[in-house]
């Protein structure tokens, strides 16, 4: 028997076809937009709805009616497909799902600084009120973006609540007079970008440890989808920071690697300081199944030509490292490259390593750099034997050293600038101390952490660039 609610189906199934075929969609687009909203049955089935061959649930058919009607908004401008309720109701799904295709669905093509409203949408998918905050590039404070968000002030790293999630790289709950919220920090890949502030709607528990996972993921995308449009737009990095930085610094900025990446045989972390003035260090690494590539260079901040001098080691170290030479090729190819392009004046101090990361073992090069340091939980701190050479661009070749590392342990190169920091007495920043007092953290932490205090220690007066990079090896698994 045909009853008035199968008409009215029917009904609303052949307007809604005919709607689909003026959005200009193929049946794949419109399947993807419809399952993005949370629909549950597959592209054939969806075709044969259409076609009237089979029947939906009406929230289903209401899903399909929505696809095609956001896709009319964005062609027309006016919503012609029926729904079968009322229009009033909000009938977008909630859910991970919803907000993960929300986002990813977002993000396509957007103006970088239209990702916080991408991100904050996502999070309406799962009754949450989202804000982002961006580190600055002193990693002092974080910064809400957009700065002139109603409501919110910048957060500082080393005493709010905010700040000790980004520390952690970790979500934290925190409970004030406005209520509770959750911050989760964002992060491309192991890197941090800064941290979502989360609160709930009036159904929401933020304590629920599945919706704190949630969080935890959605920060995760959304902190490569902010580092990806950084690289494409400067609208987000504007806000990270505090003051000018002169175009030598600007150069150097643009060829570091991310300060933190990690598999899970490895986690290397770094900085430069002062991070706006940085004139002539500058480091590199790569990451793989067998192998940790690590290097840092220094040439000074004397002369004008030290940020171009210290990219041209950088640029032939990577050349050579990727051709797949070892140390000694990789040590060759920047004693050409700079006594070819600056002669005399083309020397950099450094040191080249490679680690095993099967069992530890570390090979690496000085050439006038700072011998590297080694820290462990399970023995004292040390030095590194090793040869050093004459720094780069002398072609006088060095002799590779070699330690091995323990499980636990943490490489440490860094350049002269850090450990001859001085306070205005006169006094040497200790490195070691100071890698020793901050050992319980990770290591982006004890990056971030040593460099401030390197920083504080000199009243931000270096006489020469602070370079530092860190290697953690856990051992073998």
């Amino acid at each position: 028997m045909v009853t008035l609610s199968s008409l009215q189906a029917e009904e609303q199934r052949r307007i809604v076809a005919a709607c689909f075929a003026r959005t200009g969609l193929t049946m794949e687009q419109l399947w993807l937009r419809y399952f993005a909203l949370g629909g549950d049955v597959s592209e054939v089935e969806l075709e044969a709805f259409l076609q009237g061959l089979f029947p939906l649930p009406r929230i289903q058919r209401d899903m399909v009616a929505h696809a095609v009607n956001e896709r009319l908004d964005e062609i027309s401008g006016a919503r012609r497909a029926p729904y079968s309720r009322e229009p009033s109701e909000d009938t977008r799904p909630r859910g991970p799902l919803a907000a993960l295709v929300g986002l990813l669905d977002g993000a396509h093509r957007v103006a970088p600084e239209r990702l916080p409203e991408v991100i904050a949408a996502a999070g309406r998918a799962l009754d949450l009120r989202i804000a982002v905050y961006l580190a600055d590039y002193d990693q002092h404070r974080l910064i809400p973006f957009p700065e002139q968000a109603p409501g919110r002030v910048p957060q500082a790293i080393e005493t709010s609540i905010a700040g000790q999630a980004y520390r952690q790289a970790d979500t934290v709950l925190a409970a004030d007079s406005a209520g509770p919220r959750l911050w989760a920090t964002l992060l491309d890949g192991d890197e941090r970008v800064g941290v979502l502030e989360v609160e709930a709607g009036p159904n929401t528990d933020l304590n629920d440890p599945s919706l704190r996972t949630q969080c935890h993921w959605l920060a995760s995308l959304s902190g490569h989808l902010i580092a990806a449009a950084m690289r494409y737009g400067d609208g987000l990095d504007m806000t990270r920071r505090r003051r000018r930085r002169d175009p030598t610094a600007e150069l150097l900025w643009q060829h570091l690697p991310p300060l933190t990446a990690a598999t899970r045989d490895v986690v290397v972390a770094g900085g430069v300081e002062p991070a706006y003035d940085v004139r002539g260090v500058t480091f590199d690494y790569a990451l793989s199944a067998t192998t940790a590539w690590l290097a840092i260079f220094d040439a000074g901040r004397d002369t004008e030509s030290s940020g171009l001098v210290v990219s041209a080691a950088l640029a032939a170290y990577r050349s050579a490292r990727r051709e797949g030479q070892g140390l000694h090729g990789q040590e060759s190819a920047v004693d050409k490259a700079l006594s070819t392009q600056f002669g005399a004046g083309g020397s950099v101090r450094g040191t080249l390593a490679e680690v095993d990361l099967a069992h530890g073992d570390v090979r690496h090069l000085e050439a006038g750099g700072e011998a590297p340091l080694v820290f462990g939980s399970g023995h004292e701190k040390s030095t590194v034997d090793s040869a050093p050479r004459s720094p780069f661009g002398a072609g006088t070749p060095g002799r590779v050293s070699t330690t091995r590392l323990q499980p636990g342990d943490l490489l440490v190169l860094h350049t002269e600038g850090l450990s001859e920091a001085r306070s205005a007495d006169g006094a040497r920043f200790s490195l070691a101390g100071s890698l020793d007092a901050n050992a319980g953290h990770v290591p982006p932490e004890i990056a971030r952490r040593v460099l401030q205090a390197a920083k504080s220690h000199c009243h931000d007066t270096f006489a020469g660039d602070a370079g530092l990079l860190l290697a953690h090896w856990p051992g073998t698994p």
